[in-house]
């Protein structure tokens, strides 16, 4: 930084994007119970009780994490449906490869399954699956085999 210049203060909001994106990847690597808000904060640069005056708890910020990364599949759906004019449930199938090279956020996925024997992970994971099936029994109108 030049000598005189004033550092970009960063907003509320995008801090949180930036401890949510470190989350993510803290949590594909250790899963709940295993990663450190200490180790998040560490890598954002910010303190780790303001981790918790954002996000309440670990296990919120895990499901926030969760359920971020759910969105980011739906939205991928979502451009595959609008990109595509074939047939919907090969283009959102098609769109799901590219999703395999995004590894934290699948290994996310597959560690809020892991926590699902704690009750409130279990009901939010479950309801945000469901409306992902939805989605994408909506959108292709295929019978639930197909999807």
């Amino acid at each position: 930084m030049p000598q005189g210049a004033t550092p970009r203060r960063i907003g509320a909001d995008e801090r949180r994007e930036a401890v949510i994106e470190a989350a993510i990847a803290e949590f594909a690597q250790h899963g709940l119970h295993g990663s450190s808000t200490e180790r998040i904060a560490r890598q954002v640069g910010i303190s780790q009780p303001y981790i918790f005056k954002l996000f309440g708890t670990k296990k919120e910020l895990f499901l926030v994490s969760a359920l971020r990364v759910c969105d980011r599949v739906q939205d991928t759906f979502q451009d595959a449906l609008v990109a595509n004019t074939g047939c919907p449930l090969e283009a959102m199938g098609t769109a799901y490869v590219g999703l395999l090279e995004r590894r934290d956020e699948l290994l996310v996925l597959l560690h809020s399954f892991a926590a699902s024997a704690d009750d409130e992970v279990r009901v939010k994971v479950r309801k945000r699956y469901a409306e992902l099936y939805a989605f994408v029994k909506h959108a292709s109108n295929a019978p639930d085999a197909e999807v």
